[in-house]
């Protein structure tokens, strides 16, 4: 009988995480759930494995280099190989600079940034020493736009895209997948001061399985961003208006 293939899941807990968990265990993924918040993990993974998908939840602060250091150790413990990274965890915007806490803006870029580029450092020898494996970037919108009154985040989901495509190209013809999935305004706790229409965080995660399967550069979720984005970076002063006008509002 043939093992499952494992994925190692960050900010697993809730939002696109948990989503991303159970579209990936409906598939036959064995999963490794890491996250900060313990309970809901638990939950999690024990929801997971009454319906027959291993799961593995590690609590961890991925602020921490030790706590990502230890994510990557007891996960390779445990299953022996990671076939799926999927970096999903993140901290949203915490205001304008002017006004933000230096430990908010710290937090922020170790993260967002920092903990991705740790753990695929870590995690990267064993699946190019296999020659197969994938691994997804959790960006946004906002790493491609840069989002007055979210600077910090902008800057870290900035610096994430330019890590995965310069590691794309990086292993390119080295059997692992690199992919930028960047979402728009998705239904989450990061979303939920918002009065908008949204979709839910499955429809991220039924990307993320498409792009475990079939690589790409980046998918923006919806994809009606994208032709949005490449507007935007084709007209930055009509960009600049609209974000301006939106602020105001």
């Amino acid at each position: 009988m043939s093992t499952p293939p494992v994925a190692l899941i960050t900010g697993a807990s809730r939002g696109i995480g948990a989503a991303t968990a159970r579209e990936l265990a409906r598939r036959g993924y064995a999963l490794v759930l890491a996250a900060r918040s313990a309970g809901p993990l638990a939950d999690l993974a024990g929801e997971l494995g009454r319906r027959g998908a291993p799961a593995l939840p590690i609590a961890a602060d991925l602020c921490s280099a030790a706590e990502v250091g230890r994510l990557a150790a007891a996960t390779l413990g445990v299953f022996g190989r990671v076939d799926v990274l999927i970096h999903n965890a993140g901290i949203g915007g915490a205001g304008p600079v002017a006004r933000m806490d230096g430990a908010a803006a710290t937090a922020t870029l170790a993260t967002n940034l920092i903990a991705p580029i740790e753990l695929t450092r870590l995690l990267l020898p064993h699946m190019l020493a296999r020659g197969s494996g994938a691994i997804i970037f959790i960006s946004s919108v906002a790493g491609s736009l840069g989002i007055p009154g979210s600077s910090v985040y902008s800057a870290s989901k900035f610096g994430l895209r330019g890590f995965a495509e310069s590691l794309r190209r990086e292993v390119a013809r080295r059997g692992v997948g690199v992919t930028i999935i960047s979402p728009g305004f998705i239904r989450t706790a990061l979303t939920a001061d918002l009065r908008l229409p949204m979709p839910g965080p499955a429809l991220v995660a039924r990307a993320v399985a498409r792009a475990i399967e079939h690589p790409r550069r980046e998918v923006f979720v919806p994809s009606y961003y994208r032709p949005l984005v490449w507007a935007a970076q084709a007209l930055p002063w009509l960009a600049d208006l609209a974000l301006q006008r939106q602020r105001r509002r």
